[in-house]
C-alpha cells in the first residue's frame, strides 16, 4: 500500500511522460529551401521542464498532498491493525479473530477504492495540464524551426522514435525550453531548499 501511494502521487518526469504519450506532436516539417537541416527534440520533456510545467505541475502536487497524506495515515492504521491481529490471533477467540479481520478487509476495501479514484484524479489532472502546455509549446517549437531553417525536427521522446544517432548540435530541446520562458515570462521556479549533511555517528565503545 505504500508503494501505491508514492505511485500515485509521485510527481516524477516519468509520470508526466506517461500521461503525455497520447498528446504529442507529429514532427515538424518546414519548408525547404536548401540542404536538409535537421533537428531532433524530447518534446514530452521540454513541456515539462518549461518554468511554466514545473510551476503548474508543481501546483498540482500540492492540491492533491492532502489527500497524499490522508491516504498515508489510513495505509499505516491498516497496517497497524493487521500488525495487532497477527500479534493476537492466539489469544482471540474464533468469533473475535472473525470479526476484526472482516472489518480490516472492509477498510482495506475502502482504501484500495479511495486511492485508485485519487490515483485516476491525478493522472487525469496532469493530462489535462501537459495538454493545454503543450500545444503553446509546439507553436514556439515551430516558430523556432523556420528561424533556425530546420527542415525536419524529430520527437525523440516518442516510443518509436526513428532516431539512431543525434549530434548534440543538433538537440533544440534546452534552446525550445528557453524561446518558451521567454515568450510566457513565467520565472523559474525556486531551488529547493539544501538539506544539511547527515552526520554519522561513531559507535560506542
Amino acid at each position: 500500500m505504500k508503494r501505491f501511494i508514492a505511485l500515485a502521487f509521485s510527481l516524477t518526469s516519468s509520470l508526466i511522460l506517461s500521461a503525455a504519450a497520447q498528446t504529442s506532436p507529429a514532427p515538424v516539417a518546414v519548408a525547404p529551401s536548401g540542404p536538409a537541416k535537421i533537428a531532433v527534440i524530447a518534446f514530452q520533456a521540454a513541456v515539462a521542464q518549461t518554468n511554466e510545467g514545473q510551476r503548474n505541475f508543481g501546483d498540482l502536487q500540492k492540491k492533491f498532498d492532502p489527500k497524499r497524506q490522508q491516504l498515508r495515515a489510513r495505509s499505516a492504521e491498516l497496517d497497524a491493525l493487521a500488525k495487532q491481529l497477527q500479534t493476537q490471533n492466539d489469544t482471540l477467540s474464533d468469533a473475535e479473530r472473525a470479526s476484526r479481520t472482516k472489518a480490516i478487509g472492509e477498510k482495506k476495501k475502502d482504501f484500495d477504492r479511495d486511492s485508485e479514484d485519487a490515483q485516476n484524479d491525478f493522472q487525469q489532472g496532469m493530462q489535462e495540464l501537459y495538454s493545454g502546455l503543450a500545444s503553446k509549446v509546439y507553436d514556439v517549437l515551430a516558430k523556432y524551426a523556420q528561424q533556425q531553417g530546420y527542415t525536419l525536427v524529430l520527437d525523440v521522446s516518442q516510443k518509436q522514435n526513428p532516431v539512431l544517432y543525434a549530434s548534440d548540435s543538433s538537440d533544440i530541446t534546452k534552446a525550445v525550453i528557453n524561446a518558451y520562458n521567454v515568450k510566457s515570462g513565467v520565472p523559474a521556479p525556486p531551488a529547493p531548499a539544501k538539506q544539511p549533511p547527515v552526520k554519522a555517528t561513531p559507535p560506542a565503545h
